[in-house]
């Protein structure tokens, strides 16, 4: 490989937010993992795929942050059929490899969750982020201090951890299976709400005593919903916005309404009325 395409892969690296700590790669069309720039010492977020051919092709992305990105030292237009037809097989080999790779990767993150999870002690309705959100702690553990949630599928099964710090700072356990994962707060019955966060499900809980569960973002809303419709296909649905109307396109309530449809659910959207001065 010549050393422009080194560090033209390189450098889209770092401008997709994932610079190598120590920039070295390994050429052989396998799949690598290395430590981004920034992360802590001894972690592998970061994976990446070079083959070096006559088209020098890439992919790479992170499994702390959801990415996935390819690269090629020629855009496709400029390539023969043949040459099309190759790239799209490497892409192909490349998508399989993740798939296995990260398959092992979230099982191992299940393993230290359920490790985390027996360590932790019950969590206290004191704790300040629950303090301050005025709601109570369900089925949340406290580990350290961080209120620990636990990310589990639609059987049961542990896959991962939400951290919540007192001062509202959340992270995930790196690796860890999040899509199409929950928190669930009370048992379905007459109905079942979802949501983006824990304190928005325990409030809406509280308000209504309906089984919540909370999906942790909007990009999550609707694996989680359309898994629970297969879950519960005759319970009624209600998908709880988060409505974040000042932010351009309202992602909160665009990725509600597009798990209402997929999952056949209603949909609720929270109206913010500012107090008149008086």
């Amino acid at each position: 490989m010549s050393a422009a395409h080194h560090d033209a892969f390189l450098d889209a690296l770092a401008d997709a937010g994932l610079a190598m700590h120590k920039p070295a790669l390994e050429i052989d069309g396998t799949l690598h993992r290395y430590r981004v720039a920034g992360d802590k010492s001894g972690s592998l977020n970061g994976w990446y795929v070079f083959h070096d051919e006559a088209k020098p092709f890439g992919a790479f992305g992170s499994w702390k942050t959801g990415q996935s990105c390819t690269w090629s030292a020629e855009k496709p237009e400029r390539m023969t059929p043949a040459e099309r037809q190759a790239m799209a097989a490497r892409q192909q080999a490349a998508r399989a490899a993740l798939a296995a790779e990260t398959e092992r990767v979230q099982a191992a993150a299940a393993l230290r969750a359920l490790r985390l999870w027996e360590r932790a002690n019950v969590a206290s309705g004191a704790h300040p982020y629950l303090a301050r959100k005025q709601v109570q702690s369900y089925g949340l553990k406290d580990l350290r201090g961080q209120l620990v949630v636990p990310v589990r599928d639609a059987d049961g099964k542990l896959w991962s951890l939400q951290f919540i710090g007192a001062d509202g700072k959340k992270t995930f356990l790196t690796g860890g299976r999040k899509r199409g994962c929950y928190h669930a707060i009370g048992r379905p019955s007459s109905m079942l709400c979802v949501c983006e966060g824990y304190a928005t499900g325990a409030t809406i809980y509280e308000a209504t005593g309906h089984a919540t569960a909370v999906a942790f973002d909007a990009g999550n809303i609707k694996p989680v919903a359309v898994a629970l419709r297969a879950k519960f296909p005759a319970l009624p649905m209600v998908i709880c916005a988060d409505n974040d109307d000042q932010t351009p396109g309202n992602p909160g309530v665009t990725a509600a309404k597009d798990a209402a449809r997929a999952a056949r659910a209603a949909v609720a959207i929270p109206l913010f009325m500012e107090m008149a001065n008086v």
